[in-house]
């Protein structure tokens, strides 16, 4: 299987603080990742130097074997950790600003979960706002796609369907790397975890090692490495 994202090397820092440090990492194609560690361990900046947001003090990224920049925004989907959307605009206007689009899909799922296409942001929940967003990104043709606490602010019974929708609606060859803190939600459709402390890699391993050698889950383990 081809690698669809690796660091080499990665350093991020802010002055004095470095967010990430030395970091070495490759993803192949296929996988649903789940990216975890406690707040401040380097996750989010680790997402926004891989879509360009932020740039590397050392080191480099390398999605489908090309820097990042023009060439890799265009095979990748990232949903940022706060909405970018714009309050003023409906549903089905967003829909079309995303040319490289599966229209029909995003209409489905917003009808599923009861959304008017003809609602404006503005009207909607938090929570609500949050499927739209994230229905926008899983109907793009990526082949990787980052969400930045994709769960977070939705209720638990659209939880399962919205991770229902994440394996169900993205490119079999892409990859998905997903952050977050509600672990024991997501850890039914991971296939590999990495984990990272304080910007250093701790630990990438598939959810099936990680259960036969350590006799644990990937929630119990996650509260083992990073115990207060």
């Amino acid at each position: 299987m081809s690698i669809i994202f690796e660091c080499k090397d990665l350093t991020k820092k802010y002055g004095a603080f470095t967010a990430v440090e030395n970091l070495n990492l490759s993803i192949e194609r296929g996988k649903i990742i789940g990216l975890l560690g406690p707040n401040g361990s380097g996750k989010t900046t680790l997402i926004k130097m891989s879509n360009g947001l932020l740039t590397p003090t050392k080191g480099e990224i390398l999605i489908d074997g090309k820097k990042v920049g023009a060439e890799t925004k265009s095979i990748v989907s990232y949903l940022p950790e706060r909405t970018y959307l714009n309050d003023w605009m409906k549903v089905k206007e967003m829909v079309g600003f995303f040319d490289d689009f599966y229209a029909q899909c995003a209409y489905k799922m917003f009808e599923r979960l009861n959304i008017n296409i003809n609602d404006k942001l503005k009207t909607m929940s938090k929570g609500t706002k949050e499927k739209v967003q994230l229905i926008l990104v899983m109907s793009r043709k990526a082949q990787l796609y980052f969400l930045d606490e994709p769960i977070g602010g939705v209720d638990p019974a659209a939880r399962d369907y919205i991770l229902n929708t994440i394996i169900t609606n993205y490119n079999p060859e892409a990859s998905v790397i997903i952050s977050t803190h509600l672990i024991s939600d997501v850890e039914q459709i991971l296939d590999e975890v990495v984990m990272i402390k304080n910007g250093h890699l701790v630990m990438h391993k598939t959810v099936d090692e990680i259960r036969e050698e350590e006799g644990k889950s990937v929630d119990e383990l996650f509260r083992e490495v990073f115990k207060c």
